[in-house]
């Protein structure tokens, strides 16, 4: 996701925070607090965003919100929409024409549309997407044609002046942001043991926009995740870290989906609870997700016992059911050495499914429409398009059966019986990609390697379905490239480790293993064969 970066020193990098924070903790009391400057770019930011304010303004402009009393508006918002609803000219006219075309009756509805555009617009003067056409929201392809009526307003009405006058007020904003969002980072990236990569193309974005008010909206579409904050007085602490949290945790349900789909009888009864979010009711890996944050977020807000009980209630009436056993599983975590994107597989083969799908359909969930509810979803707007897992698991439990049992087979180094397992699940799905990887596996138990080099190679020729799933072609690159290398191929080898280190999203281990065994290849002399 392109971010449009402010053009002075209020620009605030989180690798920036953490190094500032740390040395604030060190400091003593009265030390001045660090300037901020230039630091390298990182796949985290709060920042400006030039698009958004000129998509903003164009909405002031064309009356939005004009009728809306601005008794609780700061007066930054206030004073500038006055000024935007005084300007004149030709595009002024275009942009107009075009809102009031595209005017729907719900209006939180249509700023949703227009908070979408500003995102992925790419930078003045044309504000083209950034993103391609397919990869597009539903909400921007409403707005066809905005971004050159956009271009055209944002000339004539010389709002990229405006944009550097108005500087002083979003720098503010950015530093006071500085302190509550270093410590949401550092928090949640020390409890998990996550190490921020930023050569990873997923990005989480915080956009500091007065002129949005209202609500702070929260929007991850795919790999990018975004949140609006309008600057007012109170930060909106748990919704900033709830979001970090989905940005960190997101992924790990679609790396391990072999692992999760055991899970799903859980979720066919949770799913029918009347609170459960309606993108939920049929997305189960985003459910488990949202299921790991809840539980997460429970550990870091370290509440009493009667709070803690009152919280995993909530969440059992709500339908986030899989909220409890997950936290519970989080104490054993805690006293472990792996990174949560290493031991998730643990966290969720620990969780007994028949005792849990025993436990929910005795709960009694809460009906939806509450007074009490509904204000609490009013807070936040929250839109997602998540991916599709990665890979084509079949919807057989059967099958799923099989493969899980397979891959314990393999953890007890057991290959007879893992053969059996994988190869029930061919029968009935000859190109399930994790049976094919769970039988070069075997192999490798089996001492067979030109079984295993057959096996890994297939999975990691080009255009294999198994592209679509990081765990399987990044281990399939470096279990062939041992293959190669033990065969003495020193060079085809070397080109396998670096194919796993091409992929991305590819686990951690995957990663470490083949960059560690590409060093000692690069170091040992190659050895002549008979």
């Amino acid at each position: 996701m392109s971010r449009q970066r402010l053009a002075k020193t209020g620009t605030i990098l989180l690798g920036l925070l953490l190094g500032a924070a740390a040395a604030r903790a060190q400091a003593p009391a009265r030390r001045p607090a660090p300037k901020l400057v230039p630091s390298p770019v990182t796949n985290i930011t709060v920042d400006g965003n030039e698009a958004m304010f000129t998509t903003m303004c164009a909405l002031y402009a064309s009356g939005f919100e004009s009728e809306i009393s601005t008794d609780n508006w700061s007066t930054f918002r206030e004073q500038l929409r006055d000024r935007l609803r005084q300007q004149k000219g030709p595009a002024v006219d275009a942009v107009r024409d075009f809102y009031r075309e595209h005017r729907i009756g719900d209006t939180g509805e249509m700023l949703s549309r227009y908070v979408w555009f500003g995102i992925v617009a790419g930078p003045a003067p044309k504000f083209q997407p950034v993103l391609r056409r397919d990869e597009l929201p539903p909400d921007v392809l409403s707005l066809e044609g905005f971004n050159e009526i956009l271009s055209a307003y944002y000339k004539e009405q010389k709002i990229g002046e405006l944009w550097r006058q108005v500087q002083p007020v979003y720098s503010r904003e950015i530093e006071r942001l500085h302190d509550p969002i270093s410590d949401i980072v550092m928090v949640a990236n020390a409890y998990l043991r996550q190490l921020m990569n930023p050569g990873e193309p997923r990005t989480f974005s915080i956009i500091v926009e007065p002129l949005v008010g209202r609500i702070t909206n929260v929007r991850n579409y795919g790999d990018h995740y975004s949140i609006i904050l309008s600057g007012s007085e109170q930060i909106p602490v748990d919704v900033v870290r709830h979001a970090y949290l989905h940005f960190l945790l997101d992924p790990l349900p679609l790396m391990y989906s072999h692992v999760v789909a055991v899970k799903i009888p859980v979720y066919n009864v949770a799913a029918k609870a009347p609170r459960l979010a309606p993108d939920l009711q049929d997305d189960f890996p985003s459910w488990f997700g949202e299921c790991t944050v809840r539980a997460v977020e429970l550990k870091l807000q370290k509440l009493s016992p009667s709070q803690l009980e009152v919280a995993l209630s909530a969440n059992d009436a709500d339908g986030y059911t899989m909220v409890r056993p997950i936290y519970t599983g989080l104490a054993v975590y805690e006293k472990s050495e792996p990174s949560m994107r290493n031991y998730f597989p643990d966290l969720v083969r620990s969780i007994d499914v028949n005792a849990e799908v025993s436990r929910v359909s005795a709960l009694t969930f809460a009906q939806a429409g509450s007074a009490e509810h509904n204000a609490t979803l009013a807070g936040e707007a929250v839109t997602k398009k998540h991916r599709a897992p990665p890979a084509d698991l079949p919807s057989d439990p059967d099958a799923i059966d099989q493969l899980t049992a397979g891959e314990r087979f393999i953890a007890d180094r057991n290959p007879r019986a893992a053969e059996a397992a994988f190869k029930a699940v061919l029968t009935k799905y000859p190109d399930q990609d994790r049976a094919w990887y769970g039988l070069g596996l075997v192999a490798l138990l089996d001492h067979d390697g030109d079984k295993a080099k057959e096996i890994f190679g297939r999975l990691t020729s080009d255009g294999h379905t198994a592209a679509q799933d990081p765990m399987i072609l990044a281990w399939s690159h470096v279990f062939l490239a041992r293959v190669l290398n033990a065969q003495g191929q020193l060079e085809q080898s070397k080109s396998e480790y670096k194919a796993a280190l091409a992929v991305q999203g590819a686990p951690a281990k995957a990663q470490a293993a083949a960059q560690k065994e590409l060093g000692d290849l690069n170091l040992s002399k190659p050895s002549e064969r008979p």
